[in-house]
């Protein structure tokens, strides 16, 4: 069977314990994060504003022109789109402080990029899926509003990473006992409903995997580049590099399937696709991080 035809089998009650899932997800990544993470954007301008590029406009395009030189089926190009425009996850976190890299500025910048994919991610989804020759009459199909998309994410992000901040904010002592757990817990369980997606329709990815791995692999190896590339480009120090390139190359694979499940039907490329991602790049961040730990980067932070 075509993988452009496959629809993957997650029912109501599973994408909507997905949805809890990947909204505690949030509330404990907010947890962590303080008013002042947003405000580095003042004393890192440069470092801030690069990773926003790269995250919003550069990974998105360059993946639109990597789809074009590989030519993967409809599906499958829809699916690196939609995983290129999500935000990074948490535990992009825990991997810059494993590579030596500028934990600051890698919460900061997942902190901010969260809040900008709200309406962010619809829109470059919108853009770039709409303008490929091979996905286009497939997104026309599903017809994707990016407005309902971007209030799907404002349920299962916004509203959790603000009540997470303001928590933070109320119960220091509260927070400071659940952050950690918190975190820990949700990452799991988000692995588990992962884990559980790929299980629940083993052979389709088993018939599929070596179609997308390849690209996949790729993909994931261009974004880590591209975020270190680009860092490089303007300036910074390795210190903020490999977090930069982290960030870039760790998305939240988890928001790609919900949104998969929950606006295109479980279509098979784009599944396999974000179950893939889910686990390649952090298996790739960690072996990136194994190298840079070897070779400690100064900590002195460009604040121009």
């Amino acid at each position: 069977m075509n993988i452009d035809e496959v629809r993957l089998n997650f029912n109501l009650a599973s994408i909507q314990a997905l949805n809890a899932v990947l909204a505690f997800l949030m509330f404990g990544v907010a947890l962590d994060t303080r008013m002042e993470d947003f405000k580095r954007v003042l004393r890192m301008p440069v470092a801030i504003i690069t990773g926003i590029a790269a995250q919003f406009l550069l990974l998105p395009a360059i993946t639109f022109c990597l789809t074009l030189l590989i030519q993967p089926t409809p599906s499958i190009a829809l699916g690196m789109i939609l995983v290129a425009c999500c935000p990074p996850g948490n535990i992009s976190n825990i991997i810059t402080h494993r590579a030596g890299g500028n934990v600051a500025l890698s919460v900061s910048m997942t902190a901010i990029s969260n809040a900008l994919s709200i309406v962010l991610m619809p829109l470059n989804v919108a853009l770039w899926g709409s303008h490929h020759p091979a996905a286009a009459p497939l997104l026309r199909s599903i017809a994707l509003d990016p407005l309902e998309m971007a209030m799907h994410i404002v349920v299962i992000i916004g509203a959790p990473f603000v009540a997470g901040i303001l928590t933070a904010r109320q119960w220091p002592g509260f927070t400071a006992k659940v952050k950690k757990p918190a975190r820990t817990l949700s990452f799991l369980f988000l692995i588990g409903f992962i884990a559980a997606a790929i299980a629940g329709n083993w052979h389709y990815f088993l018939d599929y995997l070596g179609l997308v791995l390849l690209a996949v692999v790729a993909h994931d190896l261009l974004a880590y580049g591209l975020g270190y590339a680009t860092a490089r480009f303007a300036g910074l120090a390795e210190y903020d590099r490999r977090a930069l390139s982290i960030e870039v190359g760790i998305r939240n694979a988890g928001l790609g399937l919900v949104l998969i499940f929950s606006f295109f039907g479980g279509l098979g490329g784009m599944a396999v696709v974000a179950g893939a991602w889910g686990f390649i790049d952090i298996i790739l961040g960690l072996l990136l991080a194994a190298v840079w730990a070897r070779s400690p980067a100064s900590k002195t932070e460009l604040l121009s």
